[in-house]
């Protein structure tokens, strides 16, 4: 036996010293120091030995298997790092190389100036109402009820609602102010949230109008809030948005849930105020609307009129952006054409 191991010693270190690939040495390792292998082969018969036999040949049994270990393992790292430098030399990039263009999504415009418009009323002291406060899918309670629309006012007519199958009062929102209505009934002033969203409405669509689009709703309640305020708050957010040169005018006018309402109007920016076909000659583009809340909206959501005012406003996202970027056709948005897109 101490032959057997001394010649598997002399084979093993021959095979080792002729390996060229990690393959090879893999397949000596099997040879020799598997379960199946010649070295444990010998080890098994130690049992038909005697006792001072067994005490001689296990040694040198152990001592050939350290040193094929160790042969074994020097030898694999010499290999290893060989192949390793030849796949790195082979698979190699060179960064000079001009890459390849990948062509990459834009941010939508209208998601761009929602954002723009959010940052600059956070920046205010604004905050989002809470998602469960801003449903699309709404009733005729919040949609008009509570936000002081007459029974018979046009706007719950089928012609400018989309009335839904889900129940008789349900519908498609008009309106972002169903959110203001929420956040007044679930929370106690002082209340200063912005609630951006989708509205729907059943219009013809045009190159000014869509039957469905996007506003930005906010409201501000407190005590001792005045219509200054209101201005103040729509200037700063107009300079911001606009810059600082854009020339602004308030016109009085009406809404159903505030009083005293008002309009508010740039100066045209296709024109600068001389007068074209964008702004009806008129050298003025209307961009929001605004006004004091109404006392029965203050009462009707549980807030004391005699203790509260609030302002709120109202715009619509399409339109701002189409200002802002010289749009003349709402469809533009909605049409997917990646050659209008890539250009934000």
């Amino acid at each position: 036996m101490q032959q057997q191991l001394n010649k598997i010693l002399t084979e093993a270190t021959a095979d080792i010293e002729k390996a060229l690939s990690s393959d090879d040495i893999e397949e000596i390792k099997l040879k020799y120091l598997s379960r199946k292998g010649e070295l444990n082969s010998i080890k098994k018969n130690l049992k038909d030995l005697s006792d001072e036999d067994k005490r001689i040949v296990g040694a040198l049994a152990n001592e050939v298997a350290q040193n094929l270990e160790t042969s074994i393992k020097e030898k694999f790292d010499l290999i290893y790092r060989k192949e390793l430098d030849e796949k790195l030399q082979t698979e190699k990039i060179d960064i000079t190389l001009t890459g390849k263009f990948t062509p990459q999504g834009k941010v939508h415009p209208l998601t761009s100036t929602t954002n723009e418009i959010v940052a600059i009323f956070q920046s205010l002291g604004f905050s989002l109402v809470q998602s469960k406060n801003s449903p699309e899918v709404e009733t005729e309670h919040f949609n008009f009820d509570m936000l002081n629309f007459p029974a018979d006012h046009p706007a719950r007519d089928m012609q400018d609602t989309f009335y839904t199958k889900v129940a008789p009062n349900v519908i498609l929102r008009s309106q972002t102010s169903n959110a203001q209505v929420r956040e007044m009934e679930n929370n106690k002033p002082p209340l200063r949230v912005i609630a951006p969203g989708r509205v729907y409405r059943s219009e013809a669509v045009n190159a000014r109008k869509n039957n469905f689009f996007h506003q930005i709703e906010g409201l501000y309640v407190d005590k001792e809030i005045t219509f200054a305020d209101l201005k103040g708050v729509l200037n700063e957010f107009i300079r911001l948005y606009f810059g600082s040169s854009r020339v602004t005018r308030f016109r009085s006018s009406f809404f159903p849930f505030t009083e005293p309402s008002a309009e508010i109007d740039v100066q045209c920016i296709m024109c600068g105020g001389k007068g074209c076909r964008t702004c009806s000659n008129t050298g003025w583009l209307e961009i929001l609307g605004a006004g004091m809340v109404d006392v029965n909206v203050l009462k009707t959501s549980g807030i004391d009129p005699e203790v509260y005012t609030g302002f709120a406003f109202g715009m619509g996202v399409e339109r701002l952006t189409m200002l802002k970027y010289a749009i003349d056709d709402i469809r533009l948005f909605f049409n997917n054409d990646v050659r209008f897109l890539k250009q934000f």
